[in-house]
């Protein structure tokens, strides 16, 4: 066999997590060399995730806009066709554009890609093993790392009785792959994933039905944040089963029939696609992690890691949805960048203390920090403030009034525990939340600031106020 490449850092998978940390271990000075199993670089979230989700969130709720609300603005186009071969090659481009980037952004730093299934051969070896061409011999190479970042994401599960078929019973994958608008979805689970592509093929005409066998949907929000989704998502026309089961689905015709429970209750439904979204598992397969003596969560099939993000064996490290937390790709951004930190030397580090979730949905919801069920439930002394954004002159004029912004307070410190909101923007305003988390802020702090008028960041600003009412009282 020829003579190992030899680098200072191997990165298994091209995500978020693996090139974000690839391009800061360049920074730092060490030579890199990553390796990418899929024929574009850029992994789950930018394949077939995050990014081709939110193109289909955003033109589907320009249609569902131009169907529906454009005329209460005097604009007067008639009844709005829809072109989903069109809408499709545009969600399609945006993933290529942003897949070359991240390619671009490899080469320009220097960063060498070996396309190929990588595994573990040894403490720090990795093999890459290449198909160049259909029916053609598979060539082998072996890379030599002082480090091996393993950062290969995850993928979608299906529970038994509930196996993907990938025409009829469809993972999130398929599900952004439709050709037609399916006149009834189904979809199990009633998660962020299957909240985000209900809300899309419900605005482009599929009847969709939500299936959970929880009492609640997306079950981590914040409760008050989470009945308002629930009432504003019903009001769009999506069904919402909670605390119902599926207990069986099977071909029926061209479509699925589905057996549903619901404590005593028992009922059938057929769907023309039914879309699994009940959960992801680690992207561990193949690794050779087992061989090599890494040690494995036997629940969660999640890695071990230490605060280092180092594995069992030496010189092995693993971050993203490889290892406990949240499966989300700035999560893993964040892991990728303190991992290779640490290797070079430095204190890197992640505040999980403050990491945003996301819903994309229509008002969007945006959460950090603990939810008000939390703060009881460690019984912290706390302080509400709220503030509609039917309250702010930004909100009326684009006719958004669904919504509010929700601040957790610790009330005698006033230092800020959580930030909830539910509305026009919530994605984008969640950030100042974080920032202002991450310095330990007071409520007084966020009621202080100047923030411009009209914006919607004027709700966060009144709602910090509104704590004030309560906090004072509590010194």
């Amino acid at each position: 066999m020829a003579e190992r490449e030899k680098y200072d850092l191997i990165v298994v998978g091209t995500g978020p997590g693996g090139y974000v940390a690839a391009v800061r271990a360049t920074q730092l000075g060490l030579t890199v060399a990553c390796v990418e199993k899929e024929s574009r670089l850029g992994g789950v979230c930018l394949n077939v995730g995050c990014i081709p989700s939110k193109a289909l969130l955003d033109s589907s709720e320009y249609y569902h806009l131009a169907k529906d609300h454009f005329s209460t603005h005097g604009i007067k186009i008639g009844k709005p066709k829809l072109d989903l071969a069109t809408m499709m090659a545009r969600k399609n481009e945006v993933v290529t554009d942003l897949t070359d980037q991240v390619r671009q952004l490899l080469e320009g730093n220097k960063i060498k890609v070996y396309q190929g299934v990588g595994s573990l051969k040894g403490q720090g070896v990795v093999q890459v093993e290449s198909r160049q061409g259909k029916g053609k011999k598979i060539s082998t190479v072996e890379l030599e790392g002082k480090h091996v970042l393993l950062a290969t994401g995850s993928y979608p599960f299906s529970p038994p009785g509930l196996e993907f078929d990938g025409k009829l019973i469809v993972s999130s994958t398929e599900a952004l792959e439709f050709k037609t608008v399916p006149k009834r979805l189904g979809i199990v689970g009633g998660g962020y994933i299957g909240l985000e592509l209900g809300s899309v093929w419900g605005r482009l005409g599929s009847a969709v039905t939500v299936i959970e066998m929880l009492p609640k949907i997306a079950a981590n929000l914040d409760g008050q944040i989470n009945r308002s989704l629930e009432r504003v998502l019903k009001s769009q026309g999506l069904e919402i089963l909670v605390n119902t089961r599926v207990t069986a689905a099977k071909k029926a015709g061209s479509g699925v029939k589905v057996r549903l429970e619901s404590g005593t209750k028992k009922e059938s439904r057929v769907f023309d696609k039914l879309l699994v979204a009940v959960g992801r598992r680690p992207q561990t397969h193949g690794l050779g992690l087992e061989e090599l003596g890494v040690e494995i969560d036997p629940k969660s099939g999640q890695i071990q890691v230490d605060v280092n993000y180092q594995t069992s064996v030496p010189g092995v490290y693993a971050i993203g949805d490889l290892i406990h937390g949240p499966m989300l790709a700035h999560k893993a951004s964040a892991e990728g960048t303190a991992a290779v930190e640490i290797m070079a030397g430095l204190p890197g580090e992640v505040n999980y203390d403050v990491i945003p979730a996301i819903v994309y949905t229509w008002p969007e919801v945006a959460s950090v920090g603990l939810t008000e069920e939390q703060v009881k439930e460690r019984k912290i002394p706390y302080c509400v403030g709220t503030y509609p954004f039917s309250g702010t002159g930004r909100a009326r004029c684009m006719g958004e009034r669904e919504g509010f912004v929700k601040l957790i307070a610790q009330a005698k410190s006033d230092r800020i525990l959580g930030v909830h909101i539910i509305g026009p923007r919530a994605a984008d305003m969640i950030a100042e939340s974080g920032l202002a988390m991450t310095f330990a802020a007071s409520s007084e702090d966020i009621a202080r600031t100047m923030h411009g008028h009209p914006t919607f960041s004027e709700a966060f600003q009144e709602a910090a106020a509104n704590i004030r009412k309560c906090s004072i009282y509590n010194t």
